[in-house]
């Protein structure tokens, strides 16, 4: 199911990890420390650690440069509630974020207007789910349609119908009509 919780629960991780390195609190000299030293390569995700630094400001709610895990959640929980912009997203997706697959990602841009119903420039969990329902109803329909179109049956008969009061549309000229 495609779903933006894995960037959420992703970048929460990432913050827990870095803030674990620094007990005097995470600043944004600490995220690039930390993403440049080599013992961290296999443990940090350099994408989040990334997008941590480069909007380490708008996170940095108070203004004291330190990032706090209430910050943190706090910024989190309102992403959640409001959503990702696109650019957000394509800040995320070009620096190679996790959390999500790729499909997922060239799904949600390549939707995100279609997905952002009620014109905010943000996309939540809600609005891609119900994106997603609608094109499956949609994508239901046409295939019944279709069917439909191609079923021969319905011009000409089907031998197998169950109901006998079933004709097709020629079926009038050969029906045998006990009432004449």
């Amino acid at each position: 199911m495609t779903s933006l919780s894995g960037i959420y629960a992703g970048l929460n991780s990432t913050y827990a990890y870095l803030a674990s390195q620094y007990k005097d609190g995470l600043t944004l000299e600490n995220i690039a420390e930390a993403r440049t030293n080599t013992d961290n390569l296999m443990n940090l995700n350099q994408t989040f650690a990334s997008y941590l630094q480069t909007n380490f400001s708008a996170l940095d709610s108070d203004g004291d440069g330190i990032l706090s895990a209430e910050e943190t959640t706090n910024s989190i929980s309102q992403m959640s509630a409001s959503g990702l912009t696109k650019a957000q997203l394509i800040q995320l997706y070009s620096s190679g974020a996790s959390g999500i697959s790729s499909a997922d990602y060239s799904y949600i841009i390549e939707n995100f207007e279609s997905m952002d119903t009620n014109g905010d420039g943000r996309i939540t969990d809600s609005e891609i789910a119900a994106f997603k329902l609608s094109a499956a109803k949609m994508e239901k329909e046409d295939e019944m349609n279709h069917k439909a179109a191609t079923n021969m049956s319905v011009f000409y008969g089907d031998d197998s119908s169950s109901s006998s009061g079933s004709y097709s549309i020629l079926s009038y000229k050969y029906k045998n009509n006990s009432n004449s």
